[in-house]
């Protein structure tokens, strides 16, 4: 899919929202190992990182390339701060409805509106895509992220008491969210 929109932030600076492609490998590569260092919120450890930078440039492609996913890339000042996407649960008929989301932005950026606006533009591709439901899981203990899938019209359908394990606090309940598109 294919993405391009400039928002401005909660401090009058703009981001320029684009989807990625295989030239961006190096860069989401480098974004994904510090998002993931910042927060235990996030499904991962940066020393679980499976791709290598070509192999990351390999699935950017695909997303660029795809009808129905993508990956977005979020600016500022031309520092990327943050990433956004949306994925296909799967291809059979049962599952062809439903997609998964996922977000990170840099701590750095915290609370500028990037969130909230790579939500926004992943909640038009999702809808652009065909797709009736867009899904996510997220750490309970996360109040800012809660608050900003719901105020986006997600709305929780169950929770899993011991869904993440962290090295740093034990087990971590996991809200799987929906949002009907």
């Amino acid at each position: 899919m294919q993405y391009q929109e400039t928002v401005l932030l909660k401090n009058q600076r703009e981001a320029l929202l684009r989807n990625a492609s295989g030239s961006d490998g190096e860069m989401v590569y480098d974004i994904f190992q510090r998002t993931h260092e910042e927060t235990d919120y996030l499904l991962s450890y940066p020393d679980e990182n499976s791709y290598t930078i070509e192999e990351e440039g390999a699935f950017l492609q695909e997303k660029a390339d795809s009808e129905n996913e993508i990956e977005i890339l979020a600016f500022v000042d031309g520092v990327l701060a943050g990433t956004a996407g949306i994925e296909a649960v799967g291809t059979k008929y049962k599952v062809q409805h439903r997609a998964d989301f996922g977000i990170s932005v840099l701590k750095e950026y915290w609370g500028m509106g990037i969130g909230d606006a790579l939500t926004k533009a992943c909640i038009r591709c999702a809808k652009d895509a065909g797709f009736a439901q867009l899904e996510l899981n997220v750490v309970a203990e996360n109040a800012p992220a809660i608050a900003l899938y719901e105020k986006h019209g997600f709305r929780e359908f169950g929770r899993n008491p011991k869904g993440f394990r962290s090295r740093i606090s034990g087990d971590q309940e996991v809200i799987y969210m929906r949002l009907e598109l």
